[in-house]
C-alpha cells in the first residue's frame, strides 16, 4: 500500500502501455461522444482527422484506467479534488499503443487534516510513435501512513 509519504517531488512513474481498438473506440463514443468521427469509418475520413478516432475523454478515461490498475487501487487514494489542465495534443487511432508516465510535482500535508494530504501529478501519455496525445496535472488526496 502506498500512502502519501511513499510520493516523492521528481518521482518519475511509468505505466504498462495500453492498445486501443476500433471496436472500443466506437462502443465508448456510441453511449459518451456520438460524433461521426467517432462513430463512423467513412465519415471519419471526411473529417479533420482523416480516419476514426477516440473522444478525447475515451483517452482520459484509459488514462484513468491505468492510473487505477497500476497505482491508484494500490494506494491510500481517497479521491481527488480535481484535474487542473486536460489536453488532447494529438488523437488517437484504432491499433494505437499508449504509454502514460507520470511525475510527482507536489507532495504536501493537509494543513486542516493532517491525517492525509495532497499529491500533484503531471501526466503525459504518448502513441507508439512518441507523440504526445494527452496531458494533464491532477491532484489526488492519498492518507498518511498510519503511525
Amino acid at each position: 500500500m502506498k500512502y502519501l509519504e511513499d510520493f516523492i517531488v521528481g518521482q518519475v512513474m511509468d505505466y504498462p502501455p495500453r492498445t486501443v481498438s476500433e471496436e472500443e473506440i466506437i462502443a465508448f463514443a456510441r453511449d459518451y461522444d456520438p460524433q461521426p468521427f467517432h462513430l463512423d469509418k467513412e465519415a471519419a475520413k471526411q473529417s479533420l482527422f482523416g480516419g476514426l478516432c477516440a473522444s478525447g475523454w475515451h483517452t482520459a478515461g484509459l488514462m484513468m484506467r491505468i492510473l487505477v490498475d497500476n497505482m491508484i487501487g494500490q494506494s491510500a487514494s481517497m479521491g481527488s479534488p480535481g484535474v487542473d489542465q486536460l489536453r488532447w495534443v494529438k488523437p488517437v487511432f484504432p491499433g494505437d499503443t499508449l504509454h502514460l508516465r507520470g511525475e510527482v510535482v507536489e507532495a504536501r500535508v493537509s494543513q486542516s487534516k493532517p491525517d492525509r494530504g495532497v499529491i500533484t501529478s503531471r501526466y503525459e501519455m504518448r502513441n507508439q510513435k512518441g507523440e504526445t496525445v494527452l496531458t494533464m496535472q491532477a491532484k489526488g488526496m492519498y492518507a498518511r501512513r498510519p503511525v
